[in-house]
C-alpha cells in the first residue's frame, strides 16, 4: 500500500496539473478540494518543490504550481519520494538494496526472482503513468481496474 502522504501527494498534483492554465494555487483550496490536512499538505508541497516539481509564488496570486509538464511526473518518481522503494522486497531494490538474512543464495532464490518480475513490471507501469495519463482517465472515465 501506498502511504497517505504519497496519496495526498498525488491528489495535490492532479489539481496542480488539472489547474495548470490558472496559476498559483493556494494551499488552503487544494486542502479543501483534497480533503488534505492543510499542515500536512505544506511538509509535501515543500518535498515536492525541493524535488523539482513544482514551484511556489509568494503574496497577491501566490501560491503552488507546476513546474514539469503534467507528462513529465510519473508516479514512480512520487512515489519513490514519499515511500522509497517500490520493491517487495529489499534484495531486489536498486537504491535501497538490503541482503535477505534468511537468503543462501541469491542468484538461485526463486522468492527473489519472482518479486523481481513484480518490481519490474511495477515500475514499468508507475513509469508510464503521468499526471497526463491520470487527467485523461478522468476526462475519459477510463477504468482499468475492469
Amino acid at each position: 500500500m501506498i502511504s497517505k502522504k504519497a496519496k495526498y501527494a498525488i491528489h495535490a498534483l492532479v489539481k496542480l496539473a488539472r489547474e495548470r492554465e490558472q496559476g498559483p494555487i493556494l494551499i488552503s483550496e487544494i486542502s479543501q478540494d483534497g480533503n488534505i490536512p492543510k499542515k500536512f499538505l505544506e511538509a509535501i508541497l515543500l518535498d515536492l518543490k525541493r524535488a523539482g516539481i513544482l514551484n511556489s509564488k509568494k503574496g497577491k496570486g501566490g501560491g503552488y504550481y507546476l513546474i514539469k509538464k503534467p507528462e513529465d511526473v510519473n508516479m514512480a518518481e512520487v512515489l519513490r519520494l514519499f515511500d522509497g522503494a517500490l520493491a517487495l522486497l529489499p534484495c531486489v531494490t536498486h537504491k535501497y538494496y538490503e541482503r535477505c538474512e534468511e537468503c543462501v543464495d541469491e542468484q538461485t532464490c526463486g522468492i527473489r526472482q519472482v518479486i523481481q518480475l513484480v518490481r519490474d513490471e511495477t515500475v514499468r507501469i508507475l513509469k508510464n503513468a503521468t499526471l497526463a495519463t491520470i487527467l485523461a482517465m478522468e476526462n475519459k472515465g477510463i477504468d482499468l481496474t475492469r
